[in-house]
């Protein structure tokens, strides 16, 4: 019922005058009534809306943000009655108050403001509904009317962000300190079948102090509960108030156990220097190591970030690395980050670690050192330290970097890891030339490495032989000679330019058939100077296809030009039970001998495998230290069905043809890159891929190599993967054929497996195995368990890695557990168990 206005002179004097409701009538009242009723009640309860419970609670007498400025804005009143005492100088509206004000609502069984002492109260189920959904309910309310002073019995603040805050009293002193009493706040939502049942945890407290000018809120005699038992008691803690996004202060403990380190705990420290800087320091005390001191420092500025953490201890019981890198007295790793934005299309930045030695981050589980984003999910193998310069275009794009390689496992050797600078340009022409899409690529590279990283090679006899030579790894010889040690990097500087044009077009004809002619352009020129390697290495026997790299300084011009022509010409048959595809490929490749083999170094082309997904490229190699040259036939068939009701199937065969020239897989490098590929001989061993996927839940895919000669099997994986309900699984086996000239001269032979179960809408448990056949020998086991609803989460879980600290070493075996209250922050605890 909307309010009438009478103005104040032209009203009759009473003691009291009692306006009552007439059916279907509203109630006279004065527009300042209304005004300060909804002021003092509606907008400074409505203030509580942004903030968490017992913020918005002292919010709530607080009333901070009220826009007094506009008394006209229209709102409904509706009661049973309003009564103007004249003698107690009172305006009440009484039963079933009800005030409406731009979409919130106040309810309450009376509502007065008593002139005289400025106070305004609401009594009888007052019940505050804001326009963001949150809802506010006490029993009794009273304000002075600068909001100074006053105070709240049994409230109750329930939020939309699902946070729930109670208190038997609330009172608010000298303008800007509010203090509850019994207070209790959650994050969980009460039951919906037994709402009596206590929520999985509460924080309760006796006394609850808000200081609104410090932005602190104070515990005193707090206890945090879980299903309403306590676990935890805290007699006195603060923390500031949800308005506050960075306040000074300690942040949530960390604890560690290890049995070389010994139990660890920490409490991290925050200093808020500045809003655009802030200084960390987490001091971690070990039982057995003593004294861990950390800090970072953060830094904002108007056009990037940057960061600088360290971290250092002195030792007090260094024999619990005896024999290891660990086995020194003092340690330590600085680590600095940064990014800035020079333009819309330019950023540069930088990423660089520093440490004593190369086992500290991972002993000290500082895996943060290595991965500023924290996207670290295993222990680190190395740290890599850049700096870098990028940029984006429409069409182009810019990539300049240096990078240090910091190795972090206990078998690495520093001298043998390069030091990389690196340069990546891609343009795309913006107009069709000759039809077609034209574009460049510049590729350079500058190596420097102090030491040759040699390993294992089956020796000449027992490669003849089908047996096995030196052990993957270790080559320890003085004087190796090719057959023996195979060359995984070349000692001394190393720099390469490489640039490359390239056209393709593609036509499709009246029949269907996709023609697709294409040329490319590539120049290199490189330039090397190795340092001394083993006289038996330089000059010693070889076995065939293999091409030594020699000591000594190299300069190298090299140039390959490439023309083609890819054909596709796709069947297409619509029948009852679905649609299927035939689609023969052919692709022809013609350009000259590659030069120049085995007289550079090929540091960035190694990882060559002959599979489906390079059956069609034009340059196999993984990188610009090899091109490949000669004539090369690809041809392939595809096959896909799309059965009704029954899902897709695809497969693919295929095989490649050496036509003339020189073939480049057959000689190989310092690396023997291209030797025992597939791709050696004149006519290629075969490649094959099926998958099926019967529903959009479960896949299987298989990828096959062939022996050309024989049919023998080089190379098989199979992986399927599903997720149906509350079940997913994935599991992938792979089985590969010696490869001695690549230092692979056992079968190697796994299967590697991850599953999750559901066990109900909160819980979950999860694992996975990797399991090397070969060696009858697990690689890598890890179980979970976790729980997660709207309040609370949890993850349990345990990893023990064979392979982390080397062939011969111990597993490293860890526990970590998470907890993670919402709104309140999370904690992590980890563990060494076991031979870790």
């Amino acid at each position: 019922m909307t309010v009438g206005i009478a103005p104040a002179e032209d009203r009759e004097v009473t003691p009291v005058r009692r306006l009552r409701r007439a059916a279907g009538g509203g109630l006279p009242s004065a527009r300042t009534f209304a005004w300060v009723l909804f002021c003092a009640l509606l907008l400074s309860l409505g203030h509580v809306c942004g903030a968490a419970a017992q913020s918005s609670a002292s919010s709530l007498l607080a009333g901070k943000g009220i826009d007094h400025s506009d008394p006209n804005k229209k709102m409904l009143v509706t009661a049973d009655e309003l009564v103007y005492d004249y003698e107690k100088n009172t305006i009440s509206a009484v039963g079933s108050v009800q005030l409406y004000y731009d979409g919130s609502s106040l309810e309450a069984k009376r509502v007065t403001y008593d002139r005289a002492k400025n106070l305004v109260i609401a009594e009888g189920n007052v019940r505050l509904k804001e326009k963001n959904g949150q809802v506010v309910n006490a029993d009794r309310l009273q304000l002075t009317e600068n909001f100074k002073e006053g105070f709240i019995d049994s409230l109750r603040v329930d939020s939309p962000d699902k946070t729930h805050f109670a208190a038997t009293r609330a009172d608010r002193l000298e303008g800007n300190i509010t203090v509850f009493q019994n207070g209790v706040y959650t994050a969980c939502e009460p039951c919906k079948d037994k709402p009596e049942k206590p929520v999985l945890w509460q924080v309760k407290a006796q006394r609850i102090i808000h200081n609104q000018d410090e932005q602190m809120i104070y515990y005193k005699d707090a206890t945090l509960e879980f299903f309403g038992l306590p676990i935890a008691y805290f007699p006195y803690f603060s923390s500031p108030d949800p308005t506050v996004k960075r306040k000074t202060g300690f942040l949530t403990p960390v604890f560690a156990n290890s049995s070389e380190l010994g139990f660890g705990v920490g409490i991290p420290f925050f200093w808020n220097i500045a809003p655009d800087r802030d200084l960390t320091l987490t001091p971690v005390y070990y039982s057995q190591q003593g004294l861990l001191m950390q800090g970072e420092w953060r830094q904002r500025l108007m056009n990037g970030s940057y960061n600088i953490r360290a971290a250092g201890i002195m030792q007090q019981d260094k024999d619990a690395f005896a024999g290891l890198p660990g086995y020194r007295d003092s340690r330590g790793v600085v680590q600095s980050a940064g990014e800035f934005v020079i333009n819309d299309f330019w950023k540069w930045g930088w990423d660089g670690t520093l440490a004593s030695d190369r086992t500290f981050i991972n002993d000290y589980k500082l895996a943060g050192y290595t991965d500023p984003m924290g996207l670290v999910t295993a222990t680190p193998t190395e740290a890599i330290s850049q700096v870098y310069l990028t940029g984006q275009g429409d069409r182009s794009f810019f990539d300049l970097r240096g990078l240090y390689f910091l190795g972090l496992s206990v078998t690495d050797n520093q001298d043998q890891i390069p030091v990389v600078g690196t340069f990546n340009y891609n343009y795309v022409f913006g107009n069709p030339i000759w039809g077609g899409e034209a574009g460049v690529k510049v590729n350079f590279n500058s190596i420097s490495r102090n030491e040759a990283d040699f390993i294992g090679m089956s020796s000449a006899t027992s490669y003849a032989n089908g047996g096995v030579g030196i052990p993957a790894g270790s080559c320890a010889l003085t004087n190796p000679n090719p057959t023996q040690c195979l060359l995984r990097g070349a000692p001394g500087d190393y720099q390469r330019l490489s640039a490359e044009l390239y056209w393709k077009r593609s036509i499709t004809d009246q029949a269907g058939q996709i023609w697709t002619p294409f040329a490319s352009a590539r120049v290199d020129l490189a330039h090397s100077n190795i340092s001394a390697l083993p006289s038996n290495y330089t000059s010693g026997i070889t076995l065939p296809g293999q091409n030594p790299l020699q000591s000594g300084e190299e300069s190298i011009i090299r140039a390959m030009p490439v023309i083609g022509l890819d054909y596709r010409y796709p069947f297409i048959s619509v029948e009852n039970w679905g649609v299927q595809t035939i689609e023969p490929r052919a692709q022809i490749v013609i350009r000259p001998n590659e030069t120049a083999i085995g007289k550079l170094p090929n540091e960035d082309a190694q990882s060559l495998v002959f599979d489906d997904s390079n059956l069609f490229e034009v340059d196999k190699y993984s990188g610009w230290d090899r091109v490949e040259g000669g004539g090369r036939l690809n041809v392939g068939i595809t096959y896909t069905a799309a059965i009704n009701k029954a899902g897709l199937v695809t497969a693919l065969v295929g095989q490649s043809y050496h036509l003339f020239g020189k073939n480049s897989y057959a000689n190989g490098d310092m690396a023997n890159t291209g030797l025992e590929s597939g791709l050696e001989t004149d006519v290629s061993d075969y490649v094959a891929r099926f998958s099926y996927s019967p529903t959009q839940n479960l896949e299987f895919i298989s990828r096959f190599r062939f022996d050309q000669a024989n049919f023998s099997m080089q190379r098989f994986e199979v992986e399927g993967r599903t997720s149906f309900d509350r079940v997913s699984f994935s599991a992938v086996y792979g089985q590969y054929a010696p490869q001695p000239l690549l230092g692979y001269y056992y079968e190697r032979e796994g299967v590697y497996t991850t599953a999750s179960y559901k066990l109900t809408d909160e819980w979950s448990v999860g694992g996975g195995v990797r399991y090397n056949i070969a060696q009858a020998a697990f690689d890598l086991v890890s179980v979970g368990l976790n729980y997660a609803d709207d309040c609370f989460t949890m993850a349990l879980s345990y990893i023990s890695n064979y392979t982390v600290n080397g062939p011969n070493g111990s597993p490293s075996n860890t526990v970590m557990l998470t907890i993670g209250l919402r709104t309140l922050g999370q904690t992590k605890v980890s563990a060494g168990v076991g031979s870790n």
